[in-house]
């Protein structure tokens, strides 16, 4: 049966037509199959990613030497982000059919990312899904106006344009989403029982693994506790940062006006679909191939691709794919900085 609503076939000309407003054309082109869900095979990534994680950490844990210690952060950063995606995967309730399986798995996996998943889930299934390059609502990567940025002072600048610079994508998700909106952020009454319990199983996590590291080291416990979980947090941050800036921020993607916003120009002209190395999306849960999940959060990862397949046949004018490249990166670090809202442009920093 399939787990998606609505009809299982659509017409599709095959001539020129205006771009629709809303998803429903979009979702009907997906074959039923990419709702598909298989436990073993989320359980078997969810194995894969814990075992290279454990090892990564054992690792830190008995080794010293510098160079092998920057490798090991290097696979830990690496292995937390894979986690995290798959926890995000089962936050949105598609990694398995059972609601509770995708509770526990979610928690778990967002561990090492110090992510309480209650409130991630109220932060970006609700409002970042739920309004992709809306101006105003969507708080990811939102670029300012010139006319912001000049009401700037001079440090608040200064962080601007370090945060929106090549190497700044870990500082930018660190501060504006981690800590403003994991660590800051107010829940609404409605969701605060919820996610203050899953803020205070992030919180345990930290103090459990700070006191075990300092019971098993003494009183270098603390250099141990910071080499296995805060390094390693820190280039996940930098990783996500870049993952999510390369999604949503690019020369070709505009961001709308409240009043001229809607589902398919969110979702998918302002959505990409990056195609990497061979084993690339294995590894990361083909999170690169992002159109069809803001179309569909309910597609398992394992599913976007064959779901991509069928979008971009269907609109060929709006869809593409692009192999993902560093000089693509550095093209929108050095010319996406503010972003003129009534023209959809984008531009550097004003002179002087």
């Amino acid at each position: 049966m399939s787990n998606r609503p609505g009809p299982e076939t659509v017409d599709r000309p095959d001539v020129p037509r205006e771009p629709p407003t809303g998803l429903r054309a979009v979702l009907d082109v997906i074959p039923d199959h990419c709702y598909q869900r298989s436990t073993s095979r989320g359980l078997g990534l969810v194995g894969r990613d814990l075992l290279i994680y454990g090892l990564a950490v054992w690792g830190l844990v008995v080794v010293d030497h510098p160079v092998a210690v920057v490798g090991l952060w290097l696979v830990a950063g690496l292995a937390v982000s894979a986690l995290f995606v798959i926890g995000h995967d089962a936050a949105h309730r598609a990694l398995f059919d059972s609601a509770r399986l995708n509770a526990f798995i979610a928690r778990l996996t967002m561990l090492p990312s110090l992510h309480a998943t209650e409130l991630w889930v109220f932060g970006h299934n609700r409002v970042h899904h739920g309004h992709t390059l809306r101006q105003g609502i969507d708080f990811v990567w939102h670029p300012l106006s010139e006319d912001d940025y000049r009401r700037l002072g001079f440090l608040a600048r200064a962080r601007h344009r370090l945060e929106w610079s090549f190497f700044g994508a870990g500082a930018y998700y660190l501060r504006e989403v981690w800590w403003n909106k994991m660590v800051r952020f107010t829940p609404p009454t409605r969701w605060r029982r919820p996610i203050r319990r899953d803020q205070s199983i992030v919180g345990v996590f930290v103090v459990a693994t700070l006191a075990a590291s300092v019971v098993a080291a003494g009183p270098s416990g603390v250099w141990l506790w910071a080499k296995v979980v805060v390094v390693p947090f820190l280039v996940f941050c930098q990783v996500i940062g870049w993952v999510v800036h390369v999604h949503h921020i690019s020369p070709e993607i505009r961001w709308w006006p409240r009043r001229e916003w809607n589902r398919y120009r969110g979702q998918v002209e302002g959505t990409t679909i990056l195609i990497g190395p061979p084993g690339w999306d294995l590894a990361f849960h083909w999170i690169m191939i992002h159109l069809p999940h803001h179309v569909d959060m309910a597609i398992p990862c394992y599913r976007l691709g064959e779901a991509a397949d069928a979008i971009e046949a269907a609109f060929p004018e709006t869809v593409g794919r692009r192999p993902i490249r560093v000089r693509d990166y550095w093209r929108a670090t050095r010319r996406c900085k503010l972003h003129d809202f009534t023209t959809g442009r984008w531009s550097g920093y004003p002179s002087g």
